[in-house]
């Protein structure tokens, strides 16, 4: 079976034991020497619809995965998640 990254973009991520629903997949960690993925990274929740920003990212690592279907992802966050702030992008004005 041949998957491409863009297919993992539509999934949702839900955690298995708290059934907390992590958003969906915008980004990924590649390790560039031996070609593996290391980990999925799922936005932040909005404060206030979005007017005050975002909190940090989860970055979810490729151990804690449990199953990829169809729709959706399921990890095994057993202890705290890692989070990581997103790098701000610089305007050319």
């Amino acid at each position: 079976m041949i998957g491409y990254f863009s297919d993992l973009r539509y999934k949702e991520v839900i955690d298995i034991h708290s059934g907390y629903r992590l958003g969906y997949v915008f980004d990924a960690e590649v390790d560039q020497a031996e070609g593996r993925l290391l980990s999925l990274i799922t936005p932040g929740r909005s404060k206030l619809f979005g007017l005050l920003g975002r909190e940090d990212d989860y970055v979810l690592p490729w151990a804690s995965i449990v199953r990829i279907g169809g729709d959706i992802i399921l990890i095994d966050a057993k202890e705290e998640l890692p989070r990581r702030k997103r790098p701000r992008k610089s305007f050319p004005f």
